[in-house]
């Protein structure tokens, strides 16, 4: 017997309706109250399955309620009423709607509780996702919006495939942990990696989350990366291919950061780099790394979109967006200064900041699985992300030589989603057990021993030594980094072109030599068919006789040899 719930998605794609529909005066409203009503109704779900329909001859269930799930869909709620916030003066209110149905899709896939609920509300998602990139309104923007449409539509195409051939040979849709000992259950895996922006598919999302409004980036930081990761969760935990796919993302995002000279960008290469942790907790696939992944993802969206809300109000309050063009700003902007500081702070796990109390879980997971190499990769991996996200990104955008600019701090809105977010990395830093309590499973970890603290001082102060020797290396410059995407955004492109310009000329080619040589056989062949033609003419019968004869003896010499 089921109990029934309205799904909470559904909230905040009726909010998302709203803000299309109503007047400007009304829709700050409905921005600040579809998330807290979405809130509401995710902690009224009791766990099991609440609400099913019968679909395409299966019964579908439209919310499955249980602790990782609640988790995934309050963070999301969370991250909607918070980036509703920082763009609620600022963005277009088509953006907002956007933005707010995205969000709705990533609670829907929190609650799917069959592969086709999940299936429906993933493409939502990549739908709205799509328009807030384009929501950007550049030329930039519309063209990685097209990228990022085409490469979600793969993606899309290969988890459908998956699904519907996981449907047609076990008859089920059920949620459930698949062994990969077969083709559908590898083409599921796929189509959820490229959502996660796992190799050779890391290059779409620095390629279009940058080109994003300063509000749009925001909300596109937080929903389809982190949906991923909970389909990981649920479908592929233990699976040890994630480890090593989950190390690569990792030291990916790490280098491509530290080369780049666009503020966003370094922070959504930093994106793949800490999803790479997660996919990499869940190839451990333990209790305790499952659980250091759901509290990595629900501390890396609120530290990351602090930092792109700074990186956001930077660029909104100076149009620049490029290492080269800042510096200096913490003299004029010290309220995003310092929430760039402490989200940068907390992407790098610095104690007392909710990023060390989320990624040591996954690295202390490593380590008592005596994964001895995985651990050292994981902690070289952290000092990396000190590096490129914890150092780089405020010491030029906030400290480096002074560029001249003294823009003042962004509108009230702004600066209070910044607070907010800031407030929320310290909190839980400080106080771990308000988001260990809400984890999957029980937690006997503690964060906060001498150990653990030694080590991470060490491995910070280290880094930080190591980046202000370097500095003169890592002076940045007016280039640009080429990705996996310069295969299909320029060598494909060119490639066509080739191929293009070739088949012109075989065309050419083959019209030249048909004017020259096959024209005039044509003309004739033809002129022996018109009425005075030598095959139209009127042949005597004792002609035709002899023709039979001589064709019957050659057939007779031909056949006896």
């Amino acid at each position: 017997m089921f109990e029934l719930a309205f799904p909470p998605a559904f909230i905040l794609i009726i909010g998302a309706l709203l803000i299309a529909l109503a007047r400007p005066g009304m829709r700050p409203v409905i921005v600040l109250a579809a998330p807290l009503l979405t809130a509401y109704a995710i902690w009224q779900l009791p766990d099991g399955v609440l609400l099913t329909a019968p679909f395409l001859g299966y019964q579908i269930e439209l919310v499955e309620a249980s602790t990782l799930r609640r988790l995934f869909a309050t963070i999301f709620a969370l991250m909607a009423l918070v980036g509703g916030l920082f763009g609620l003066k600022q963005a277009k209110w088509y953006e907002l709607a956007a933005g707010y149905a995205y969000a709705a899709g990533a609670i829907g896939v929190s609650f799917a509780g069959d592969l086709i609920t999940m299936f429906l509300f993933w493409e939502f998602m990549a739908l709205f996702s799509t328009v807030v990139v384009w929501c950007g309104g550049t030329v930039a923007a519309k063209r990685a919006g097209v990228r990022y449409a085409l490469m979600h539509l793969i993606g899309g195409i290969i988890l459908k495939i998956g699904i519907e051939g996981t449907m047609i040979h076990t008859g089920s849709i059920e949620i459930t942990a698949l062994a990969l000992d077969n083709f559908d259950s590898w083409m599921i895996l796929i189509g959820v990696l490229i959502n996660a922006a796992a190799p050779p598919f890391c290059a779409w999302l620095a390629d279009a989350y940058p080109e994003g409004s300063p509000f749009g980036t925001v909300f596109l930081s937080a929903f389809t990366t982190k949906t991923s990761v909970l389909a990981l969760m649920l479908l592929f935990p233990g699976q040890s291919v994630l480890i090593w796919v989950g190390l690569y993302m990792v030291f990916y995002g790490i280098i491509w950061a530290l080369l780049e000279n666009d503020i966003r960008r370094i922070l959504a290469y930093s994106i793949v780099n800490q999803v790479g942790f997660m996919v990499c907790g869940v190839g451990i696939g333990t209790e305790m790394a499952l659980n250091g992944v759901a509290a990595h993802a629900f501390a890396h969206i609120i530290y990351k979109a602090l930092l792109l809300m700074s990186a956001g109000a930077v660029m909104y309050q100076t149009g620049r967006r490029k290492c080269t063009d800042l510096g200096g700003l913490y003299q004029s902007m010290p309220v995003t200064a310092v929430c760039g500081i402490i989200g940068a702070l907390a992407i790098s796990s610095f104690p007392f900041t909710s990023g060390f109390i989320s990624k040591s879980l996954i690295s202390s997971a490593a380590a008592y699985e005596h994964l001895t190499w995985v651990w050292y990769a994981l902690t070289a991996a952290s000092a990396g992300v000190f590096l490129h996200a914890g150092i780089k990104f405020p010491w030029y955008v906030f400290f480096q030589k002074d560029s001249g600019l003294r823009p003042a701090d962004p509108p009230w809105n702004m600066q209070a989603a910044m607070i907010i977010f800031a407030a929320a990395c310290i909190v839980l830093g400080c106080f771990p057990n308000l988001l260990y309590q809400y984890l999957p499973y029980a937690v006997s970890y503690e964060p906060y021993t001498a150990e653990h603290l030694l080590t991470q001082f060490q491995l910070l102060l280290f880094s930080g030594l190591a980046f202000f020797v370097m500095l003169p290396l890592m002076k940045r410059t007016l280039t640009i980094s080429l990705d996996y995407d310069w295969f299909y955004r320029i060598a494909m492109v060119r490639g066509a072109r080739a191929i293009l310009q070739l088949w012109t000329w075989l065309l050419g080619r083959a019209e030249a030599l048909w004017a020259h040589a096959g024209a005039p056989v044509a003309a004739r062949l033809k002129g022996w068919h018109l009425p005075d033609g030598l095959l139209a003419r009127t042949w005597p019968t004792g002609s035709m006789t002899v023709w039979v004869v001589v064709i019957l003896v050659a057939v007779v010499v031909l056949g006896q040899r």
